[in-house]
């Protein structure tokens, strides 16, 4: 059964109206299902709303977007592109720590533990937020996408002046409503090693973007203060 008790506030009773909701019911259900016929999930249910927990509704300044956890053993624990101390960062996160060394200068971490991003203010989504072991994308399209869509548009109708980071196509379609008026979208490619240099008709490389001083300008041009991006 996944819980929340570790979330508060206004996350707290977002989570607690969702779970009424009949597309949670059927996610729950197939969940179980999927545990009962021995699939090993990711990250620990009890890890899996992380991003809420670590990132207040009051706090979040800025989203990251990926798509569904890590599916190896012992490296999702509930927010997007980070892995738990002790594991070595995975490529896309790699990606992601050169572009920030390009960008601002930081050296790259020994370890892939973005908490630190959570605690300032970065909203560290999936889109999915759990996959069975060996398989990745398992869990699209039963019924998280739901869910953090809204959670976008409870950002999107009841905050001002954040920034989405949209990292990839899947990032891009969810901040299609995005109210550019009072919020702002940086899109790129994904980080990963097969789209981070990828450029589109309406987006970016991810590498070369210079997309997290470009999210601190924006922040600090409405009165917002930056993120803190420095992980060491």
């Amino acid at each position: 059964m996944l819980k929340f008790d570790n979330v508060n506030g206004y996350w707290q009773q977002f989570l607690s109206e969702e779970v009424k909701q009949d597309y949670f019911a059927a996610l729950q259900l197939y969940l179980d299902q999927e545990k009962a016929n021995g699939a090993v999930l990711y990250p620990p249910l009890d890890e899996v709303f992380t991003a809420f927990s670590l990132t207040s509704f009051e706090n979040v300044k800025c989203v990251i977007l990926g798509q569904d956890p890590y599916f190896l053993e012992g490296l999702a624990h509930g927010l997007a592109f980070s892995v738990k101390d002790g594991v070595a960062p995975p490529r896309s996160l790699l990606n992601i720590y050169k572009e920030l060394n390009t960008d601002l200068g930081f050296e790259r971490p020994e370890g892939g533990n973005l908490s630190k991003w959570a605690s300032n203010g970065v909203f560290l989504l999936n889109a999915v937020l759990t996959v069975a072991a060996n398989k990745a994308g398992s869990h699209k399209k039963k019924g998280w996408e739901k869910l953090t869509l809204q959670a976008i548009r409870e950002i999107n109708e009841h905050k001002e002046h954040v920034v989405f980071l949209a990292w990839g196509r899947d990032a891009h379609k969810l901040c299609e409503h995005v109210d550019t008026s009072k919020h702002h979208v940086i899109k790129t490619s994904h980080p990963s090693p097969l789209g981070a240099r990828k450029v589109g008709k309406d987006f970016d490389a991810f590498l070369g973007s210079n997309c997290f001083s470009a999210a601190n300008s924006w922040l600090e041009s409405k009165g917002v203060s930056p993120v803190n991006w420095a992980l060491g």
